[in-house]
């Protein structure tokens, strides 16, 4: 059995830890490929969370209209109040007016987490995950290996763990907001495309977006739960100017929010509704290609790093190689 003295012998060991670390990154590999197979179907989820705002938007209509059982009404869409260890301790620390942060529910808006349970682990992470991070660094610099440093270095070393951690629930969000950016504005030229044969076939505009959802599902998800939201807003809210801002504030996207503007002013002087989609679904088929041929554009930058550390050594190799081989055979 090992004993605490073989564990540190193995993890000081450079080339253990040189292993660990190739392991690490050759599971993460792994995992990222084999992740959309394993992910399986997450329409069901998606569905069930629409269903969820379109229980709460039916829910503040009724409260609008009825304020006598405003009180009654009041309570969370059932399953949606955070509970457990998580909430106990966002409570009990009064962590909401100490990270206070006013945009919070935007982000996790674009990031597609709804409800306060996300609320209550954003919170909850933001105190966790630094403590976590500055004790295991203390630990693993202290207890297991020094690597030859003085304390202080170890001090700050820890330090910049425990800040990093403090940043981490953020940069989830940032990276989280990203990527669903990406799957909407890759399916929402199309979407709007579906979107004028439908107006223009006489569909009115919510069921227009009802049945887009439906159609570019198999393409995005994210945009087929946007355009979901959407249309149960421009059935329950009091105004469906609010219902267009809304979804231009969860994507956050430029063309996203080029479209509302015209819709909300579509609306508003009752200008035709038809051209005013043809015109905005060229414009966002035109910035889908610009930033495709931006990044195009880019890459012979960003492959200049690897073909100079990966692929010229090799090049060297291959080419002078057979070359010093006979010099030495000589």
């Amino acid at each position: 059995m090992f004993d605490f003295q073989d564990i540190r012998d193995f993890l000081i060991d450079p080339t253990n830890l040189l292993t660990l670390v190739a392991g690490a990154l050759v599971f993460a590999t792994v995992l990222t490929v084999a992740a959309p197979a394993l992910s399986g179907d997450k329409t069901d989820k998606r569905i069930k969370a629409v269903q969820n705002r379109r229980e709460e938007l039916r829910r503040k209509s009724r409260e609008s209209i009825d304020a006598a059982h405003r009180e009654r009404n009041s309570g969370s869409i059932r399953g949606d109040e955070a509970k457990g260890m998580m909430r106990q301790v966002v409570d009990a620390l009064n962590l909401q007016k100490a990270f206070e942060d006013p945009a919070l529910k935007i982000k996790l808006e674009q990031a597609g987490l709804r409800g306060n349970r996300p609320v209550v682990a954003f919170y909850f992470f933001r105190l966790a995950s630094p403590i976590l991070l500055l004790i295991g660094a203390l630990f693993y610099l202290f207890m297991v290996n020094d690597f030859g440093l003085p304390s202080i270095t170890r001090y700050c070393f820890a330090f910049g763990f425990g800040l990093l951690g403090y940043y981490a629930p953020n940069l989830y969000l940032s990276n989280t907001a990203a990527k669903r950016q990406q799957s909407i504005m890759s399916a929402f030229p199309d979407a709007l495309d579906l979107l004028l044969i439908c107006v223009e076939s006489g569909m009115s505009v919510e069921a227009a977006f009802q049945k887009v959802s439906t159609e570019v599902g198999t393409q995005s998800l994210e945009l087929a739960e946007e355009l979901s939201l959407t249309t149960a807003e421009l059935s329950y809210l009091q105004e469906r100017r609010q219902a267009y801002e809304n979804l231009a504030r969860r994507t956050n996207h430029p063309g996203v929010k080029a479209v509302c503007t015209s819709l909300i002013q579509a609306e508003r002087y009752g200008t035709p509704l038809g051209q005013a989609l043809r015109v905005m679904a060229k414009e966002n088929r035109d910035m889908r290609m610009a930033a495709a041929e931006k990044k195009a554009a880019s890459l012979p930058a960003k492959l200049t790093v690897p073909m100079i550390v990966f692929f010229l050594p090799v090049l060297f190799v291959v080419i002078l190689g057979p070359a010093i081989i006979r010099i030495n055979s000589m």
